[in-house]
């Protein structure tokens, strides 16, 4: 069997088929809940109370506003790293450098942006842009995503991502063909996987929380914990930027479609949805449940296992993924101060945990593929993936 054939013989999501419902499905469910965030039923499983037109979705100005986010940091991408780390090595024994400058980007941006609003930046406007913004990106992520494709078809085969060359363009569209795609030392998929997108939630969740005090004289305190635990949240991925070399999209995945509109329009504008929320359906918070909620975020998360041992105690004694279900809890503080009235703003809840057990069926397949006997004897000893006694 071919590499091509045996790449074909493993295709994930459905395939082809699979694939193009999902490059339609992904942009209609984020504007579906961009839309019903600010309705007032405000159903997660209902229509949208209406539906947008053209002229309601372009903005030549929301484009600008998109294009000035990406270059400012791809500004601060290029400034002196406080460090710089190298990356697992690749098929060719070579090793990528990869700045680690992050949170200095994330400090920066906040410096800058603070400056904006002290000088008249109207940051409480920008929640009226979020449908067009939205819109600028996705446009935006699709056009990129066909550039990084054609790039990939001059890429030599030791660059190729190890699922992103099946042969039919559509899927390896999605997918992504090539695994590191750069411009000089420009990493395009270690650049989007922490910075435009993630500190875009950042400054989408407090232009939110400007809006609720101008129309309501205070933020919630709701608010004030969405804003804060996401804050928090953000600043340590930025902190601990070095980790994401280790992650599947880095080592495994292509950089295309799928990462590339995730990045840059999933996460802005899906996981500041809380927020979102809380502006258009404020909900009662008293203090008992506010720290009640917050002993429920500060349960310890677990890191990420990146050593060649496999390990049968503690934490990975009991489940093989405990990162993951600490992830899980975490998604669920961020959702309790929304209250209990409303599924919409579990819906990150609810993705999140399908995301990953699928990310998890994932790890099985190549922890097998890697570690052969020893993860089998290794499953039978912990038997459950990420909630002990339940799955």
């Amino acid at each position: 069997m071919t590499p091509r054939e045996a790449s074909q013989a493993s295709l994930e999501f459905g395939g082809p088929l699979g694939v193009t419902a999902i490059l339609v499905l992904l942009p209609a469910t984020m504007f579906h809940l961009l839309l019903v965030a600010r309705s007032g039923p405000a159903r997660l499983l209902g229509p949208p109370t209406y539906l947008p037109g053209l002229e309601e979705l372009w903005s030549p100005q929301a484009l600008l506003l998109l294009f000035i986010w990406l270059g400012l940091q791809v500004a601060l991408y290029l400034l002196p790293a406080r460090k710089v780390a190298e990356g697992l090595e690749l098929k060719d024994k070579s090793r990528l450098r990869y700045p680690i400058n992050g949170f200095q980007a994330l400090v920066l941006t906040a410096l800058l942006v603070g400056l904006g609003v002290s000088a008249g930046l109207p940051l409480g406007a920008l929640p009226e842009m979020l449908l067009p913004l939205a819109f600028a990106t996705t446009l935006t992520s699709f056009i990129f995503s066909l550039l990084l494709y054609v790039k990939a078809l001059a890429a030599p085969v030791s660059a190729l991502a190890p699922g992103g060359n099946s042969g039919n363009p559509i899927y390896d569209f999605f997918l992504g063909r090539e695994l590191n795609p750069r411009l000089g030392s420009f990493d395009f998929k270690y650049f989007c996987e922490l910075r435009p997108g993630l500190i875009g939630w950042v400054f989408i969740n407090l232009a939110l929380l400007i809006q609720e005090a101008e129309l309501r004289g205070s933020p919630s305190l709701a608010m004030w914990l969405v804003n804060g635990f996401q804050l928090l949240y953000v600043g340590d991925a930025l902190w601990y930027e070095e980790s994401v070399l280790t992650t599947m999209d880095i080592i495994h995945d292509g950089f295309g479609f799928m990462l590339v509109f995730g990045d840059l329009a999933w996460v802005p504008f899906i996981y500041s949805l809380q927020a979102q929320f809380l502006l258009y359906h404020p909900q009662p918070l008293g203090l008992p449940m506010a720290l009640l909620i917050c002993f429920i975020k500060g349960l310890q998360t677990i890191p990420t296992a990146t050593g060649r041992q496999l390990l049968v105690s503690g934490w990975w004694g009991m489940v093989r993924h405990p990162n993951y279900l600490g992830d899980l809890i975490m998604a669920l503080a961020w959702s309790l101060p929304c209250g209990l009235s409303y599924l919409l703003p579990y819906f990150y809840l609810l993705y999140f945990t399908a995301l990953l057990v699928h990310r998890e069926a994932r790890d099985e397949q190549q922890c097998l593929r890697k570690y052969g006997r020893a993860w089998q004897e290794y499953c039978k000893r912990v038997p459950y993936r990420i909630i002990p006694y339940v799955y």
